[in-house]
């Protein structure tokens, strides 16, 4: 396996950001464009432990012609161009490694067409999943992909992101109908249609969705909505050992159990949380569930899980039923990253994931709890499990390298498990500078090889967010 190129900072290769090319900006744009330097710093940083200097200026694009505009502008100097959403990714996808502009489209938020008998909505990149929502409730319908952090749809697409509601509705690449994106020329083009299938040509909104915007910078999305369950139901269950809990999770799935979320935490995990979310959660092992559908179909799910989990030493059994007590859970569950954070003040996270077939699942959670354990390093565990996607974070001192290294190795060994489990480098934060050297050792040289020449077939200059996923040669 290769030497993963996170054991050291990237490589910085800034390129000149030409004086004509800021005044150009300035000229167009007024008082959308900043190069003041609080601005460009809080562009220049997402939730990874990257630190790179920031972009040297930063355009707020407010409409498809903006972010046309900004583009071609920045291809006539061959300036790199970065989208910026609301900066919650986890793998340097926004950093500007090459330096460059940085394309601000968090103010194109709205929601452009409620397609309700239709099941779908068009909207701006901009609008976060929780605005979303709110926009569509009063339909009836709701937008399940949900990813823990109220990122913006337009960086959900771009990453491919999928969330604790992956195991039942799916990701971003199953719920993506159609896109509107600008090229690396600044010319816009569309891709797809609201139409549930289509044969015509090649599939141009898949090979967009989790390009990290290196081929295109999405300015409108369609995706699918989905009919608000008649009844929910929430529970949680705690185990003795992780070995039961990751067992009672295999079982739910290879039964075909049509559950909705099924996450679980360590119980490292879960005292973290309960300290932060001033909950009482057993600290053991722990499976949280949701299960969507008609009273009668829930508790018959209900039902299987839980002689599922007992059969499997499961116990604690409670439920949550109302939107509150749910509503407590998830966002306990949401916020597990903070609540790491804060269990070891001025420490910085350094965050990985993968996913694995479900037959597979336990070998690589456990073996992976027990490498972090042994190393003395804290952590905390959290896992979309019943789709076998698992997050680790290990909460490093950033002054101390020797604990940065090891947090490393600790990640080398745990995607050089996912891969020979038959599994993946990452289920769903991408590879942005994180992962580049897993995605050699996961897809083979010829098929990087193959994703280099669309890069360099649709932008030959490289300012589309260089520096991600793969190296220009």
């Amino acid at each position: 396996m290769n030497a993963p190129v996170s054991h050291l900072q990237p490589e910085i290769h800034a390129r000149a950001v030409p004086s004509a090319l800021l005044e150009a900006l300035k000229a167009r744009f007024g008082a959308q464009f900043s190069a003041a330097q609080a601005v460009r710093d809080q562009h220049g940083r997402d939730e990874s432990a990257f630190t790179v200097p920031p972009p040297q200026a930063v355009v707020f694009a407010q409409s498809t012609q903006d972010v046309s505009d900004a583009v071609k502008l920045a291809a006539r100097y061959k300036v790199p161009v970065i989208p910026f959403g609301v900066g919650s990714s986890l793998e340097g996808h926004l950093l500007a490694v090459q330096g460059g502009i940085s394309l601000d489209v968090s103010r194109m938020n709205q929601v452009l067409s409620i397609d309700a008998e239709d099941l779908t909505v068009t909207l701006q990149p901009g609008v976060t999943r929780t605005a979303l929502n709110a926009a569509v409730k009063s339909t009836g319908l709701f937008f399940p992909i949900d990813p823990g952090a109220d990122a913006s749809l337009g960086g959900m697409a771009a990453t491919r992101a999928s969330g604790t509601n992956a195991v039942r509705y799916g990701t971003m690449r199953e719920n993506v109908l159609a896109l509107e994106v600008v090229t690396a020329s600044g010319e816009v083009i569309r891709t797809g249609t609201r139409a549930k299938k289509s044969a015509a040509g090649y599939d141009l909104t898949r090979l967009l969705v989790g390009s990290e915007g290196t081929l295109g910078i999405i300015t409108q999305l369609a995706v699918k909505l989905y009919p608000l369950p008649e009844a929910v139901m929430a529970a949680t269950v705690s185990f003795d050992n992780l070995a039961d809990a990751v067992g009672t999770t295999m079982a739910i799935i290879q039964m075909g159990v049509p559950i909705a979320r099924c996450e679980l935490l360590d119980a490292t995990t879960v005292r973290i949380v309960n300290t932060y979310a001033k909950l009482s959660l057993p600290e053991a092992a722990l499976l949280l569930m949701e299960f969507h559908g008609s009273p009668a179909g829930v508790q018959e799910q209900v039902e299987t899980v839980q002689a599922i989990a007992a059969e499997q030493h499961g116990h604690a059994f409670a439920w949550a039923s109302t939107p509150e007590e749910r509503t407590r859970l998830w966002t306990a569950r949401h916020n597990a990253y903070f609540a790491g954070l804060q269990s070891r003040p001025g420490c910085r996270a350094i965050t990985t994931d993968a996913c694995v077939p479900i037959s597979r699942l336990a070998d690589a959670v456990l073996a992976s709890v027990d490498e972090a354990r042994a190393s003395g390093i804290p952590y905390f565990m959290v896992g979309h499990v019943g789709d076998g996607n698992f997050h680790m974070g290990y909460l490093i001192d950033p002054d101390k390298p020797a604990e940065r290294d090891a947090a490393e190795a600790l990640n080398h060994q745990l995607v050089a498990r996912a891969l020979a489990l038959g599994g993946t480098c990452t289920g769903e934060h991408g590879v942005g500078l994180h992962k580049m050297g897993f995605l050699l050792d996961e897809t083979g040289a010829g098929a990087v090889a193959m994703m280099r020449a669309i890069k360099q077939a649709l932008d030959p200059d490289n300012i589309l967010n260089p520096g991600k996923i793969f190296a220009i040669e």
